[in-house]
């Protein structure tokens, strides 16, 4: 999927979308609604950001209708409404803009103070948009069939136990390894700069069309980050069968496995459009949001 063309012009009704259990969000939100209005835009919101912000505009009936009726989306909270939102609308092209209202977002673009200057960006088409796939994660579950879908990645782990986990991954049928480890996460290019990061895999640009197949503390420390492309399919088996393994979509959607349990990962059909703006770059971000030296971190 790419992107349909944008131009200011055609970014007439603009959707706001929050997180309802920060209030924090509940002024800067009332100020994208002002500054919208006061641009000639038409302002629309769902009930959960309608009730959280008080707003008096037009309130669609759910999200999907809202993506569906907006020229742009404005999403206000952190990078987990970021990917709960993507998982959401993942399919359509309404550009989202992310408003970070929480920690260190990587995919929340804008800093809240800096919304009214962001806005006026958008109004005045110094933008691009750009597309980021979605990944998939299909197989049986305890007899159940389920598919999953993530913008960052799949993790399957372990659950409370300190037990760790074993699995066979296979890459395009060919074997990779046998992990014993807490677990692995399989990260799209978006994710690599998540969980991925923290556990030791690489940084990789957005655009690099590539999987990162990264174990979470192995027991054999030659176990070390692997690149695939991201046309590959990687399956992954369970083989233990006395410890709890768990299997989550960007950390916000738990399902439970069981040995011999087989899980398909590979690139989704569908894919999120994001707004782009003008003077910003991925490798900005990494400066800014890593503190690297040399770098100033904007507020």
């Amino acid at each position: 999927m790419s992107c349909l063309k944008k131009t200011p012009d055609t970014i007439r009704r603009i959707g706001l979308v929050a997180n309802p259990e920060k209030p924090v969000c509940r002024p800067i939100v009332r100020e994208a609604v002002d500054l919208a209005l006061a641009a000639g835009r038409t302002v629309l919101t769902e009930p959960r950001t309608a009730q959280m912000a008080a707003l008096d505009v037009p309130v669609c009936r759910d999200l999907l209708t809202l993506a569906c009726q907006t020229d742009l989306l404005l999403v206000f909270g952190g990078d987990g409404t970021m990917l709960r939102i993507a998982r959401e609308v993942a399919g359509l092209a309404t550009p989202i803009l992310g408003i970070n209202v929480g920690a260190l977002g990587f995919l929340t673009a804008v800093p809240s103070p800096q919304l009214a200057a962001a806005l006026g960006q958008i109004w005045a088409g110094d933008f691009e948009l750009e597309t980021r796939p979605l990944i998939e994660a299909t197989g049986q579950m305890h007899g159940a069939i389920v598919t999953q879908s993530a913008l960052n990645e799949f993790v399957i782990t372990r659950g409370i136990t300190s037990r760790m986990i074993r699995l066979d991954v296979r890459v395009n049928d060919q074997e990779l390894t046998h992990y014993r480890c807490d677990g692995l996460i399989v990260s799209s290019p978006t994710g690599s700069t998540a969980y991925s990061l923290s556990a030791g895999g690489a940084i990789v640009s957005p655009d690099a069309e590539v999987f990162s197949l990264t174990p979470i503390c192995p027991h054999t420390l030659n176990n070390r980050s692997v690149i695939v492309s991201l046309n590959a399919t990687v399956e992954v088996r369970v083989l233990s069968d006395k410890v709890e393994t768990i299997l989550t979509a960007d950390g916000q959607v738990p399902v439970p496995l069981a040995a011999n349990d087989i899980i398909t990962i590979r690139r989704s059909p569908r894919a999120i459009c994001l707004v782009h703006l003008a003077g910003s770059s991925f490798f900005k971000t990494l400066r800014q949001k890593l503190n690297w030296s040399g770098s100033t971190v904007e507020t």
